[in-house]
């Protein structure tokens, strides 16, 4: 029985449940007066349940397959505009005790480098991270009791945040550990993070317990019943997202909707974010090896779909992808963008050995943050250092009402101007700094109240004199 407001993962992601929608989008996948009727819907920027969601993603019709991409696009720019939120990944540790086949952490693998960042060096990181630019740093760490318990997070996370190094500061970590206790998520909350992010990788449990044999993650119901404990534990903000290729992409599809579904059902907040990463090679990981990979196609329409359904959360895609992927879906729903990331342990500070490499994953996108940035400027986008909804207190149901009323944009374009002056003072490159004035005055007219509007330009000139730090 599928029951979105019960606390159990097998009746809030219900496997029948799931079977059944499958066939029904299927079977209705020609139907084009229900998939116009879907789409009306869709245009109310209300989303979508699982059911109409996966009808549109198994919609193979071209004519409404570009009605699908033209309303995500749109429903993009009503909720988010044309910014773009930076942020990077910070691998403390890859001890890990799991036996996921899936990644390179896993406990077999004898030939990975396994490192551990003293506090020491967490502070050289986190400073060759400010010296980019960065503002907003997502936490990554195997699962360890030994080796990574939970007072080694707490403690990275205090010397993070009391980094200042010239004009850098960490603003805002979030953090994607393995699932944990109430009572961690507690001491998560109680430490200043921002959204706690925990992948499902697969919500088929056949799959998901063949995918991890060994290991505490090995507990299905444990791993998929985490975002509630952390709500429970008082963390307003969550991120879910699967590892597209280990299982039947519709599948995911579906199940990840449900479990957006549930959340917004039992906690009155859906997912703060959601992430589409793609299984790409790693140390002793082949992606061959695995037969459900999408293409790029499926990938766009997954995102596209994602948007349509989901249209208040934010959409992440990492370095995982190339500058031509992540440019395609930028434009259908994706909201958050990593750059000149390093998914090894103490990448950031020097390059590893060949000999002692440490990386989770290959990346695809290797340009720096300094080249992202104007990437997406020369595009029309704001990249977005900003961090205020976090630190003014903007979470959980209080973010949501904002993002559903539309009424968030009237703070988040003028914290995304006035923290990309901050980068184009402090980071970019010449000809960057070129692009993004030019760029911020052509901007700041787009601003609807006057009011704001003066107060930005006074901040942005204050920017200029050396002050730091503005926000709405």
């Amino acid at each position: 029985m599928y029951h979105p407001k019960a606390l159990k993962a097998e009746e809030f992601i219900s496997h029948d449940e799931v079977l059944e929608t499958l066939s029904y989008a299927d079977a209705n996948k020609h139907n084009t007066q229900l998939i116009d009727a879907i789409l009306e819907k869709a245009r109310l920027r209300k989303g979508l349940d699982h059911r109409e969601a996966a009808v549109l993603l198994d919609c193979d019709i071209e004519e409404k397959n570009r009605e699908i991409y033209a309303l995500a696009e749109q429903i993009k720019k009503d909720f988010y505009g044309n910014r773009i939120v930076m942020f990077a990944p910070l691998y403390l540790s890859n001890y890990c005790i799991n036996g996921c086949v899936y990644c390179p952490y896993h406990l077999k693998n004898k030939r990975i480098a396994r490192k551990k960042l003293t506090q020491d060096e967490i502070r050289r990181e986190v400073i060759a991270l400010q010296d980019m630019g960065h503002k907003r740093l997502a936490l990554e760490a195997g699962e360890d009791p030994v080796n990574n318990p939970i007072e080694y997070i707490l403690e990275s996370i205090k010397t993070i945040y009391s980094i200042k190094h010239k004009n850098g500061a960490i603003r805002r970590v979030n953090v994607n550990i393995a699932a944990t206790t109430v009572e961690n998520y507690r001491k998560l909350r109680d430490a200043g993070i921002g959204t706690y992010i925990l992948f499902q990788e697969t919500y088929h449990k056949e799959s998901y317990e063949k995918l991890h044999p060994t290991g505490p993650k090995h507990d299905y119901a444990y791993h998929t019943e985490a975002m509630d404990r952390a709500m429970q534990g008082g963390i307003d903000d969550v991120g879910l997202g699967v590892l597209f290729g280990l299982e039947l992409y519709r599948y995911e599809f579906a199940a990840l909707l449900m479990h957006g579904e549930h959340l917004e059902a039992v906690h009155g907040v859906g997912p703060h974010t959601i992430s589409v990463p793609r299984i790409r090679r790693a140390d002793d990981i082949d992606p061959g090896v695995f037969d459900n990979g999408i293409d790029d196609d499926t990938f766009a329409k997954i995102v596209a779909c994602i948007r349509i359904a989901v249209p208040y959360t934010g959409m992440i895609v990492s370095t995982r992808e190339s500058k031509a992927c992540r440019e395609r879906v930028l434009h259908l729903g994706v909201s958050q963008l990593s750059g000149g990331s390093r998914t090894s342990v103490g990448g950031y500070v020097e390059p590893e050995p060949e000999d002692e490499k440490s990386e989770q994953f290959d990346v695809s996108d290797k340009r720096t943050l300094d080249e992202v940035v104007r990437w997406l400027m020369d595009m029309g986008y704001i990249p977005s250092f900003c961090t205020a909804c976090y630190r003014e207190g903007r979470t959980g149901d209080r973010f949501m009402s904002l993002c559903k009323s539309g009424q968030i944009q009237n703070c988040c374009h003028p914290n995304a101007l006035m923290t990309l002056k901050e980068y184009l003072m402090d980071y970019a490159s010449p000809g960057t700094r070129q692009i993004g004035e030019a760029l911020v005055e052509v901007e700041i007219p787009n601003i609807p109240r006057d009011k704001v509007k003066d107060l930005v330009r006074r901040n942005l000139t204050n920017i200029e004199n050396g002050q730091r730090d503005f926000r709405l």
